[in-house]
């Protein structure tokens, strides 16, 4: 009978790390070694561990974003191939993310997760923040009862080699909500490091809806109308910044993505 340390080894490389597959040259004694398929599973649960993709976003991947419930937006269909098209293409030296615009419900949060999940298959380090979890976080860090640093927190965002920025100017603006993501935008635009940033805010500058308002859906005039735009929110410099490091994707539609892929998985 095994005993539980011993049925936990693998049986393909025998608690190694390491399987040998027979070389090119086909003789029997000739054998070489690679990655024991183990070690790659262990791999990829660690950057998953790491990533910090919250427990409602945890089922979200690629292939479950649904496009074809009735009154879906065609631009759905067009954000789902070129979120599917990044993550195939992925190149770290390029360092472009991506910004994915439009409504609530819309299934942006989807796509972004679906993307980082993708790339963590390949050994990509992702990290998710929700952009009012981070903020509080690193206001917490300033109680001196709270063992983490500001730094402690900052030094993964700026590092991770792919960052998901999620709900970007869900925080009204103050001067130090504004210096902190001018920090963290900087910091990464000048790394070279990719982005992917999800916001609920028509991609406008501050206060200039009037000249929008023809070529924009009711729900981003009504937003703009109450001074709820991108560049309200994290001021223009910012807005311009993120043009520079992303592609942006503009989903349409007020039909809620989820209720209408909900639907879809019973038919």
């Amino acid at each position: 009978m095994l005993t539980k340390t011993q049925s936990a080894v693998c049986p393909l490389c025998e608690g190694t790390g390491w399987k040998t597959f027979p070389a090119r040259t086909g003789a029997p004694k000739d054998r070489r070694v690679t990655r024991c398929d183990c070690q790659l599973r262990a791999r990829n649960q660690a950057l998953l561990t790491a990533a910090n993709i919250p427990r409602r976003y945890e089922h979200c991947e690629l292939a479950s974003y649904t496009t074809d419930f009735p009154g879906a937006h065609p631009s759905l269909a067009v954000a789902h191939l070129l979120a599917a098209k990044f993550a195939q293409e992925y190149d770290p030296r390029g360092g472009t993310g991506l910004l994915f615009t439009g409504t609530i419900g819309t299934g942006k949060t989807h796509l972004a997760v679906g993307i980082i999940k993708e790339l963590m298959t390949r050994g990509v380090a992702c990290l998710f923040y929700d952009y009012r979890e981070l903020l509080k976080e690193i206001q917490n860090s300033y109680n001196s009862t709270v063992q983490t640093t500001e730094l402690d927190i900052l030094r993964p965002v700026f590092e991770t080699e792919v960052l998901v920025l999620d709900e970007l100017g869900a925080v009204k603006p103050t001067e130090w909500v504004g210096d902190t993501v001018s920090l963290i935008l900087n910091a990464r635009y000048n790394e070279n490091r990719t982005t992917i940033i999800t916001t609920n805010l028509p991609n406008l500058p501050p206060g200039e809806y009037k000249n929008n308002l023809a070529s924009t859906s009711k729900d981003a005039a009504r937003q703009a109308w109450q001074d709820k735009t991108l560049g309200d929110r994290i001021g223009e410099p910012m807005r311009s910044r993120l043009h520079e490091m992303c592609r942006i994707i503009e989903l349409g539609g007020n039909v809620d993505f989820r209720k209408g892929a909900r639907s879809a998985s019973f038919r």
